[in-house]
């Protein structure tokens, strides 16, 4: 007996120690990429009042943990950095974080067309070529939590031809641009789940923030009050199961009764609001970051000006929680999808959803990579475009001349801007031209090409009846000029207004495609 006591004390003690131990979040790992040029913290466990110092090559900072034995110390700016480094914390302990480097962080969140992976995209010899050591990302589990949680797991890896068919495809070719015209190393934080609603990414303060989503609120609350008066009545149930089951079990050849069920608890529900933000986004919202990379809506597909109002939850909510500013947050734009619709009136599928995203465009330091020529030409029906080169590259374009200080770029195809009625005809205007509008082509992978002998499609016209028609559109200088014999009043366009707008041609001439747009809000 004294044995085993003696053997409980040293247990006892040595839990004691080990929850003594520095630790460190599991973001900060070996082949990590640290934020340049921003006060990068780093944060953990360590016992109640420990000092804890942590040092990356000549940069050193102490702090001392708190009454509930959490720490964290905020790195001075430094300069981005290819050399690997050790990133050393020391307390009673001391931990190394081997081959770090500093550079630029982007965040790649969303839902599958985000999570898909380089090595479905189509693009064995990008595989192939992918030894990129100064390229990293750090993958997370999938976790859907009802409170802001501290940990979510995942492991940093450095690009090799071995790791590159799991990288987020749009994450990869959006960072191999970055590399190619700034050079400095690119770590990506995968942080998505296919299939999902953007209302799970929202964190409270960005429901707060928008007084639109309410009644989501108000909806969050009700659901959370039902499943309590759900798990009563069902704890009721099992205390009588148990009861009748002993009988049953104290009787040889009784029936066991059926077990009542459990229901279902909406905060471990991928689809309840904020559980995504709680599990995944919230533990590492400290993290310093450069930007974020959006690529969702699918799963919103019906949705119109409400998924505007969501976008703006989910910017100003991440924003506000990360504490970094208005940092850059650029989105994709949903690519065309289904079988061709063919009625001019169009609004079918995504049609409004993409008005939504092009009219978050007013969301300070955002962008919109257009996506609507990218599916897959002979498999219309794959919401999974493989085309991710092109994604990543629109992304990136935004980023290199917002971010990167690349002057003279153009990096958007052109944005409906206004419309005046001039003889029967409607001209619209546009930003974004670049150095002019023109009708591309487009085939795979390869760049829009002028046609020179093509002609625009997938432009509608209608009057105060409302009644929509096919139009004649025409490139006039920096205009389109839109007209229809069976209009003589026109009062509104619509451009590339449907699910799979296919054909619709009007680019810039540094051939980037024109957002879909509509004049009219009927």
């Amino acid at each position: 007996m004294k044995w085993v006591f003696a053997c409980l004390i040293v247990l006892l003690l040595s839990a004691g120690a080990a929850r003594a131990d520095v630790r460190v979040s599991n973001l900060f790992g070996d082949n990590m990429v640290l934020q340049r040029e921003i006060a990068a913290p780093v944060w953990g466990m360590a016992a109640p009042g420990e000092a804890v110092t942590v040092k990356i090559g000549n940069v050193q900072v102490s702090v001392q943990a708190d009454g509930e034995g959490k720490w964290m110390a905020r790195l001075p700016t430094m300069e981005a950095d290819a050399k690997p480094q050790d990133l050393i914390i020391s307390g009673k302990n001391m931990l190394t974080i081997k081959n770090v480097l500093v550079g630029d962080v982007w965040i790649c969140s969303g839902q599958s067309n985000m999570e898909f992976g380089l090595g479905g995209a189509n693009a064995p010899q990008d595989v192939a070529a992918a030894d990129y050591p100064t390229l990293r990302r750090i993958k997370f589990d999938h976790r859907a939590v009802g409170q802001p949680s501290d940990e979510v797991p995942g492991h940093w890896e450095v690009c090799t031809p071995g790791s590159a068919p799991g990288f987020t495809a749009v994450g990869f070719y959006f960072a191999r641009r970055i590399q190619k015209d700034i050079g400095v190393p690119i770590g990506l934080l995968d942080d998505n789940w296919g299939g999902t609603q953007i209302e799970p990414w929202i964190p409270l303060a960005g429901f707060q923030m928008e007084p639109s989503l309410a009644s989501v609120l108000s909806e969050m609350k009700q659901r959370k009050h039902d499943y309590r008066e759900q798990l009563v009545r069902s704890l009721d149930g099992i205390q009588k199961w148990v009861s009748e089951a002993r009988q049953a079990l104290a009787s040889p050849g009784a029936e066991i009764p059926a077990s009542p069920p459990i229901p279902n608890n909406p905060l471990t529900d991928p689809g309840f609001p904020t559980t995504l933000y709680n599990g995944m986004i919230h533990p590492v919202a400290p993290f310093a970051i450069k930007g974020a990379l959006w690529y969702q809506g699918e799963s919103n597909g019906g949705e119109g000006d409400e998924y505007y109002h969501k976008m703006r939850a989910l910017v100003g909510g991440w924003r506000k929680v990360w504490g970094q500013g208005d940092f850059p947050f650029y989105f994709v734009q949903l690519a065309n999808f289904t079988q061709p619709n063919h009625d001019p009136a169009g609004g079918d599928g995504w049609a409004r959803l993409r008005m939504a995203q092009f009219k978050s465009l007013a969301i300070g330091h955002s962008g919109m990579a257009v996506a609507i020529d990218l599916a897959d030409a002979d498999n219309p029906g794959d919401i999974h475009p493989k085309d991710k080169f092109d994604v990543g590259e629109r992304l990136a374009l935004w980023a290199l001349a917002k971010d990167y200080g690349k002057k003279n770029l153009v990096y958007s195809g052109p944005l409906y801007k206004g419309m005046s009625v001039e003889d029967g005809k409607i001209r619209l205007h546009f930003d974004s031209l670049g150095s002019g509008l023109m009708v591309g082509k487009k085939v795979g992978r390869n760049p829009t090409v002028d046609d020179k002998d093509g002609k625009l499609k997938r432009f509608s016209i209608a009057g105060a009846d409302k009644r929509w028609h096919w139009a004649n559109a025409e490139i006039d200088g920096n205009t389109v000029v839109v007209s229809s014999s069976e209009v003589t009043k026109p009062a509104a366009v619509r451009y590339a207004y449907t699910m799979n707008p296919e054909g619709c041609n009007l680019y810039n001439r540094e051939g980037l495609p024109a957002s879909p747009f509509r004049t009219d809000e009927w």
